[in-house]
C-alpha cells in the first residue's frame, strides 16, 4: 500500500497477517493500532488504550487491504523481483542469532529493518548485531552468493537503501560470474560461505 491509500479508520493487514486500524495520517507516515482484542474498549479513542505504532514507507509497502491482495502481491513479487529468497537453514541461523546472540540488547533496531546495497551492487540483508568494544557490528546475509558477512554499523548505515530495481539488477548479473571469495567486498569485515556456517 501507499501513503495515499490510508485514512483514519481504515482497517488493513500488516506483516504476518495481523489486522490494524489507522488512527492518524501524517505527511509521510501513518499511525495505527493492532486489532488483537475482542473487547471494543481497547479501540475507543483517541487517546487509545491499545498502543499506537508508526508505519513508515518501508512498512506501508508491506500492508494490504485484504488477504487476497496480500497473496497476489506475494506471488507477483516471487515472479518478478528476482530475489532468491532465504533457505530454511539460513532463516534458522538468523533467528537463532536474534534470539540467542547480542541482538536482544541492540539499541538501534531500525538498522535491522532495511536492506542496503553495497558499492559493488551486492544486496546486504541485516539480521542481528554484536558488540565489539564500544562499537556495534551488523551481521549480514547476502542472498545472491548465499554468504554470511559482517560490517561495522557506521559503514552499513552509510550505504544506499536497496530498492526493488537494485535487487532486479543484481539478479540479472551474468550467471557465469565467479563465486565470491572471502575479503572481496570492502569494507565488510568477513565473508563466510553459507555451507561453512553451522546452524547447531
Amino acid at each position: 500500500m501507499k501513503h495515499s491509500d490510508f485514512h483514519i479508520g481504515l482497517e488493513f493487514l500488516g506483516t504476518a497477517g495481523f489486522r490494524w486500524r489507522c488512527t492518524d495520517v501524517g505527511t509521510r507516515t501513518i499511525v495505527a493500532i493492532p486489532l488483537t482484542h475482542d473487547d471494543p474498549n481497547w479501540y475507543r479513542g483517541p487517546p487509545y488504550v491499545a498502543t499506537e505504532e508508526v508505519f513508515d514507507e518501508h512498512e506501508m509497502a508491506d500492508c494490504h487491504l485484504t488477504e487476497y491482495d496480500a497473496i497476489r502481491a506475494a506471488i507477483e513479487e516471487a515472479d518478478t523481483s528476482g530475489h532468491p529468497g532465504f533457505p530454511h537453514e539460513v532463516v534458522t541461523q538468523m533467528m537463532r542469532a536474534r534470539l540467542e546472540g547480542s541482538s536482544p540488547s541492540y539499541p538501534n533496531k531500525g538498522v535491522l529493518r532495511i536492506d542496503r546495497r553495497a558499492t559493488d551492487g551486492e544486496i546486504l540483508h541485516p539480521y542481528a548485531a554484536r558488540k565489539s568494544g564500544k562499537d556495534w557490528i551488523v551481521k549480514l546475509y547476502l542472498p545472491f552468493p548465499r554468504m554470511f558477512d559482517e560490517m561495522p554499523e557506521h559503514d552499513f548505515i552509510a550505504l544506499a537503501i536497496a530498492t526493488a530495481d537494485d535487487v532486479l539488477a543484481r539478479s540479472k548479473r551474468d550467471a557465469t560470474e565467479p563465486q565470491l571469495t572471502a575479503g572481496s567486498h570492502a569494507p565488510r569485515t568477513s565473508s563466510i560461505q553459507m555451507d561453512q556456517v553451522s546452524c547447531s
